[in-house]
């Protein structure tokens, strides 16, 4: 049985405390349509993925600016893969140089959104990629 609305948890992982930018993003979803669980700063690996367990999450959106990305990231992918979640699309937002986006997409990140990335292009990339299989 299919869902209406994408559910998308958006998370900040670490011990960055700036959550400007994620509360900006998660406003553009839910005005996009899709249901968003916001999970608050300084999120642990473990916490994001226990939670995007819990409420059943089709995407995970990290937002990290502090500069753990290549630890983080990689490791809410590991946790959500080990409890069986293969088909969440994780992304993430924030400051990342152009040399770590290879490895962390190869580590499993579905796609980096930097600083003046547009919410449309965000929402459009989240269609794409999930659309079909929720709200079909």
């Amino acid at each position: 049985m299919s869902r209406e609305k994408i559910r998308v948890l958006v998370a900040k992982p670490g011990l960055d405390g700036h959550d400007r930018g994620a509360k900006f993003i998660a406003q553009a979803l839910r005005d996009a349509g899709f249901e968003v669980i916001y999970t608050g700063i300084r999120q642990t690996p473990q916490m994001i993925a226990e939670a995007a367990l819990q409420e059943d999450v089709d995407v995970v959106g990290l937002s990290i600016l502090s500069g753990a990305h290549m630890t983080l990231c990689p490791k809410v992918v590991e946790l959500l893969r080990a409890q069986g979640q293969d088909d969440v699309l994780v992304l993430i937002g924030g400051i990342i140089p152009n040399e770590d986006v290879e490895q962390l997409k190869q580590a499993g990140i579905a796609a980096i959104f930097g600083p003046g990335t547009s919410s449309q292009t965000i929402v459009d990339f989240i269609h794409q990629h999930v659309g079909d299989s929720v709200a079909g």
